[in-house]
């Protein structure tokens, strides 16, 4: 293992690298707000309105398979040749390429304009997330190398709340508004504005103190494990099995969220303006999971981390409840919810910042979350079917982190593998919605719990398969050590 880190965080090269983790956030929740806009704008079915979601999600795998036909074209690495830095920049700018196709798309009232600028601001993304995800275990100690990937995936979650309320209120001019006042004009504006954005992190983090390349990834080879010399991230299972790892959370986490609505309309007799808030407390719950985890990142005692645990859930809670409060939602209803995440931060005190050992607590814990709701009804199945998000918080960075764990100059190879597997997210779903209009929607999550049983069996296998490679525990427990 290298010894060349210090033992604190950079945080001055954290705080610019997270800022790409919020627009990630940002646009992925905002996409719902122009699904209803383009909807009506453009006369579409809802089957057609769809394909603002499989345009951006599809772009991380065609962006991943880009990525990887250029590394083997110039056989290198691409981000090794160019430099993390300027990989993560030249994402920003084709990220901002993608949201300028929206002032023509707008002027010309074209559909298929709009979404082909959903596709290339989501090539951008594909290649910030390959850059991104690694570095952020990278710019400090091994040790808080989950932790602090955990807290920049709250700020990611951050972006998902205030995402949508932002760009309704540009769109509307008020974040109550309804959508059928909107025209196809008023979309171009916002996303112009995200474009400037996009630019102006770009060059913020052109005169960062980002490093070109990690230490880390740059000196070690595959020497660094006794006896292997393997060409190629796919030679190494704890990669290959965390490419599916990674296809069925993302699956079971847009799955769950989006088969709620349904289920609290057919089943329930919910109204779609009264599900809105509980939607938003999915959401929330992965922020609220994600700001927790992220306590171990920060450098101060065993003491205050122990009061943080508790505070900073209740912190990310309250923003939830700020939020609806402003959107004059009730919030009655979700005092309660108080309670749930109690348990959440049981699981994580239990998990003892092992990546391994909390992938299989939250594992479990999300296949009782989702047994609970399916053999209950009421709001008792609706607080558990939306816990799912509390136990899906952290297992991005758990799953990421231990797939690339031991790959050496073969991390960033990795890294495209696992985010081309994204599109778990619109394939599991489809699945339970096909088994949903075979069944019920009740009955649909099962599809969920198959999802977190392999997640728990990947949590067993991986570490066997990195005490194989000589990588003991303690060091699992520092995710991205190489």
């Amino acid at each position: 293992m290298s010894t060349t880190y210090t033992k604190q965080t950079n945080w001055g090269q954290f705080v610019p690298l997270v800022t790409v983790f919020f627009f990630w956030g940002f646009v992925a929740a905002s996409n719902d707000i122009l699904i209803p806009v383009f909807k009506k704008a453009f006369d579409l079915t809802q089957s057609q309105s769809q394909l603002v979601s499989v345009a951006f999600y599809v772009a991380y795998t065609v962006g991943s398979l880009i990525y990887m036909f250029i590394s083997k074209a110039i056989k290198q690495d691409l981000v090794n040749k160019i430099g993390y830095k300027n990989g993560l920049i030249l994402g920003l700018l084709i990220s901002a390429s993608g949201t300028l196709l929206f002032y023509p798309a707008a002027n010309l009232g074209s559909f298929p304009l709009m979404i082909s600028g959903l596709f290339i601001l989501g090539l951008g993304f594909s290649l910030q997330q390959i850059v991104a995800n690694p570095l952020a275990i990278e710019v400090g100690p091994t040790e808080t190398g989950s932790q602090r990937l955990t807290m920049a995936g709250g700020i990611n979650n951050l972006g998902t709340t205030i995402g949508p309320l932002i760009v309704a209120f540009a769109i509307f001019g008020s974040a109550t508004a309804s959508n059928t006042e909107a025209s196809i004009e008023s979309v171009k504006i916002p996303y112009m504005v995200l474009g400037g954005a996009f630019i102006l992190v770009a060059i913020l983090l052109k005169f960062s103190s980002l490093p070109q390349i990690t230490p880390t990834i740059a000196e070690v080879t595959d020497d660094a494990v006794p006896g292997e010399h393997r060409d190629s991230a796919l030679k190494y299972p704890q990669l290959v099995l965390g490419m599916i790892a990674i296809f069925v959370y993302v699956g079971v986490e847009v799955s769950t969220a989006s088969n709620l609505p349904a289920y609290m309309e057919k089943s329930l007799g919910f109204t779609t303006k009264d599900i809105a808030p509980y939607v938003s407390l999915y959401w929330a719950s992965l922020m609220i999971g994600r700001w927790t985890g992220a306590v171990e990142a920060f450098d101060i005692s065993a003491s205050y981390k122990k009061i943080l645990r508790f505070l900073a859930p209740y912190l990310a809670f309250g923003v939830f409840l700020l939020v609806n409060a402003i959107a004059k939602h009730d919030l009655s209803h979700f005092y309660i919810y108080g309670l749930v995440i109690l348990v959440m931060i049981a699981c994580d005190i239990a998990s003892k910042g092992n990546p391994a050992r909390m992938l299989l607590i939250f594992s479990c814990m999300g296949i009782l979350s989702l047994a609970t709701g399916m053999m209950t009804s009421g709001m008792t199945s609706v607080y558990a079917f939306t816990s799912v998000g509390l136990f899906c918080s952290t297992l991005w960075p758990c799953i990421f982190a231990l797939a690339i764990n031991g790959l050496g100059k073969h991390t960033n190879q990795g890294s495209g593998y696992l985010i081309m597997m994204i599109m778990g997210g619109g394939i599991i779903s489809w699945l339970q919605g096909t088994l949903a209009d075979m069944t019920n929607i009740h009955v649909s999550y099962v599809v969920g719990v198959v999802c977190f049983a392999y997640l728990a069996f990947y949590a067993v296998r991986v570490t066997g398969i990195l005490k194989a490679q000589g990588i003991e525990l303690d060091q699992i427990k520092s995710e991205g050590g190489h």
